[in-house]
């Protein structure tokens, strides 16, 4: 029996139980956080792709990006669960997002790399910007 290969689909719901267990996946998920706001982040977001087993219909990786849709975007959340890492699903989910922002005629795309996936994203066509480092607001001063 042939095995079914991963579909990325792009959406505007999903079930937010599959969402909240991608996000723990990336250790981004923290108890407090509501889910009642995943269908908010879904429809909020310029594109969100989800990667489909099609065996169980069941979300196995997503990755979403945010953008005014005329002149930047920006990919953040990109996750696969762990079990399936390194079967290019997570490319696969890049790549949708890209075609996506490319067929809007956004060019200039940009993400934060976790530390030690620069590789995965140089093979997908980014680069370091030199001279530029990434800053995030809190609440100390």
């Amino acid at each position: 029996m042939e095995k079914k290969q991963i579909e990325i689909q792009l959406i505007t719901t999903w079930p937010a139980d599959e969402i909240v267990q991608l996000y723990k996946a990336g250790g981004w998920w923290k108890d407090t956080y509501d889910t009642a706001g995943i269908p908010q982040l879904i429809t909020g977001s310029f594109a969100f792709a989800v990667a489909v087993d099609p065996n169980t219909g069941k979300s196995v990786g997503m990755g979403r990006v945010i953008s005014d849709g005329v002149s930047d975007a920006y990919i953040q959340d990109l996750v696969v669960l762990p079990s399936l890492r390194g079967q290019n699903i997570g490319k696969k989910i890049a790549q949708k997002l890209i075609d996506f922002c490319l067929s809007k005629g956004i060019v200039w795309i940009g993400l934060i790399a976790e530390p030690g996936s620069s590789a995965f994203y140089t093979s997908l066509g980014f680069k370091t910007m030199d001279q530029h480092i990434p800053m995030r607001y809190t609440m100390e001063k």
